[in-house]
């Protein structure tokens, strides 16, 4: 009985771990073009919720995107609200075959993102630094146009598998 409870948990776990991909929403408009929707100034606000659901940080970001060709750059400046200010700056890169690729100083390699309909789906790890340490998060990040001016997403992180929390964010294109 004992295995069978095991191998039941088991299975439950890896179907746990199974993920939607992009293409499920490749018939879902509008439309998102990347270059077109992050170019020019963007808001954003966002909170970041911990393993619980409670908010443990909000913000407010401000982005300048531009695109040359197939490479865009986004300059975020961040707003938390415990006083403190930061800054990104992504330099994304449209490959042949459509998907993106992402570089910022505090990201782990390459982000990799992918679009269909209206979906972008980043996914990439980012050097998060947390009481005086850094910790090499994976994030599993879901961005939905919902029309020319607004943009939801949704961020899962996690460590070695384990759910650490959500980061949700509004854009707005001015």
């Amino acid at each position: 009985m004992k295995l069978m409870l095991a191998a039941a948990a088991f299975s439950l776990g890896i179907a746990g771990c199974s993920s939607i991909g992009v293409e499920q929403y490749r018939a879902e408009t509008p439309v998102l073009k990347l270059d077109q929707y992050l170019n020019g100034q963007l808001d954003a606000w966002g909170i970041f919720q911990g393993r619980g659901g409670e908010v443990k940080k909000r913000f407010h970001v401000v982005i300048d995107a531009k695109w040359n060709g197939d490479v865009g750059t986004l300059d975020e400046r961040f707003s938390w609200s415990d006083g403190t200010t930061s800054q990104r700056i992504w330099t994304l890169t449209k490959q042949p075959d459509g998907t993106y690729r992402g570089k910022a100083d505090d990201v782990i390699g390459e982000a990799i993102g992918e679009v269909a309909g209206n979906a972008l789906r980043w996914r990439y790890v980012m050097a998060l630094p947390v009481d005086g340490k850094v910790y090499n998060v994976d994030f599993d990040d879901w961005m939905f146009l919902m029309d020319d001016k607004v943009m939801l997403n949704r961020s899962y992180m996690s460590k070695w598998g384990f759910r650490l929390g959500e980061v949700t964010l509004t854009f707005s294109k001015r």
